[in-house]
């Protein structure tokens, strides 16, 4: 029989070193058979576990000490030796997975999608002025906002974010934009790069968010939640199982957006100082956004799974970027089950529509404006809205950080986050 190594103690594991001389050092440290801590020259370590997988020798990388702890580790290799035993080469899993994230990351854009559409489509319009409106509509109003984004990714939100500041002033234009966006959508769907309904049609979808034609200009409110409901929604949210339903949460005590929440990666966030920076490229506004992390949120960080190969703080099933339509699905089934119910769910007091989850925006600035003394620009900066003019930003330097922290604070407790 295979001596059976002496089950370590997490002392015994922090004291040892590298015995000198050339190579790597192993240690086996007991508990799970094969679990090894490997030792390079300069004393930095890591887990691997050598096993085999279908009559093959396999060395699987655990991750590195200390940050994965004694316990950890034999958890991992335990885990690992389920899996085997079940059929699943571990090593290959990670590999598909890596596989997987790397195409993720490859996924065609808006901005591509429009290329390949118009090379295909641009040769079929005989007149050379409708194929000079084609491109230029698209890259002076959707390329702008919609261009880096994964074309699976674009909703109804991202559509209304290209349209809504042109729809009053030019509504022939943007009319005739809709109409394009939502052909390379639908190119884009059968080409088989998106799934799932076209955001950009306008019959029982825009066509209740924007004013038709002849109708006054009125500003289209996403759905917010009343004052009076943002507690025990919170309380029902907290109750929802899932990755969708976390995001969520997130969303809700750090009133950031959809896509700033769906893209966020654990790189960007420090929980020793409780900070989230969200780096300019993935704002709205083209600008660095720092964010405070109260005690609700770093406990709620704290408890979420991280995955090898995957940077993502809320990934999706499949290991890429959720869509927004995922964490507007959470708030659907929310509402669905209070109706179900007899109870009229979470409606915006001025609409009577559901909420949504850019709605919660609104219901934090509401908030900030009507259950609060602190000043409205500290409020817009929480929101990453612009604030004041040109010259004022830039004679700006701060962005009243330490004081939104205690806003944000105020905030979880007012949904009851903090009990």
């Amino acid at each position: 029989m295979p001596k059976v190594a002496a089950e370590l103690s997490a002392l015994a594991v922090k004291r040892l070193r590298h015995p000198g001389g050339k190579g790597n050092h192993v240690v086996a440290v007991g508990g799970v058979s094969g679990l090894l801590l490997q030792i390079t020259e300069s004393n930095s370590t890591s887990w691997i576990l050598r096993t085999l997988v279908g009559g093959r020798r396999r060395q699987i990388g655990l991750g590195g000490y200390p940050d994965v702890t004694l316990a950890q580790a034999r958890e991992r290799a335990r885990e690992a030796k389920d899996a085997i035993r079940r059929g699943i080469d571990p090593v290959e899993e990670r590999k598909a997975a890596r596989a997987a994230l790397r195409a993720a990351r490859e996924r065609l854009t808006f901005e591509g999608a429009v290329e390949r559409f118009l090379a295909a489509k641009l040769d079929g319009l005989k007149n050379a002025k409708h194929r000079a409106q084609w491109r230029s509509t698209l890259d002076a109003h959707a390329i702008p906002v919609l261009g880096k984004l994964p074309i699976e990714d674009i909703g109804v939100h991202g559509i209304l974010r290209v349209l809504e500041p042109i729809w009053r002033e030019k509504r022939e234009t943007a009319s005739r934009l809709r109409g394009r966006i939502e052909r390379v959508l639908a190119w884009a769907t059968v080409a088989g790069h998106r799934k799932g309904e076209n955001p950009a049609i306008w019959r029982g979808n825009l066509d209740q968010l924007l004013p038709k034609k002849g109708m006054a200009a009125a500003v289209q409110h996403h759905p917010a939640l009343a004052l009076t409901d943002a507690a025990p929604w919170f309380a029902a949210l907290r109750q929802r199982n899932g990755t969708a339903a976390r995001g969520v949460e997130f969303l809700t005590l750090t009133a950031a957006r959809s896509g700033e929440v769906r893209g966020a990666t654990w790189e960007e966030i420090d929980l020793d100082a409780a900070t989230w920076i969200v780096p300019a490229a993935r704002m709205k506004t083209a600008r660095e956004h720092r964010v405070p992390l109260t005690p609700p949120v770093l406990a709620l960080l704290s408890g979420l799974p991280r995955f090898p190969g995957n940077p993502l703080v809320f990934p999706a099933p499949r290991g890429g970027q959720m869509s927004d339509m995922t964490l507007s699905a959470v708030l659907r089934r929310m509402q669905e089950a209070e109706t179900k119910e007899g109870r009229k769910g979470w409606l915006d007091p001025r609409s009577g529509r559901p909420a949504v989850p850019h709605g919660l925006r609104s219901t934090f600035r509401d908030w900030a404006a009507e259950r609060t003394s602190y000043p409205g620009e500290m409020a817009e900066l929480a929101l990453a809205h612009r604030v004041g003019s040109e010259v004022e930003r830039a004679y700006r330097r701060g962005d009243m950080f330490e004081r939104r922290r205690e806003m944000m604070a105020d905030w979880t407790g007012f949904l009851g986050a903090a009990e």
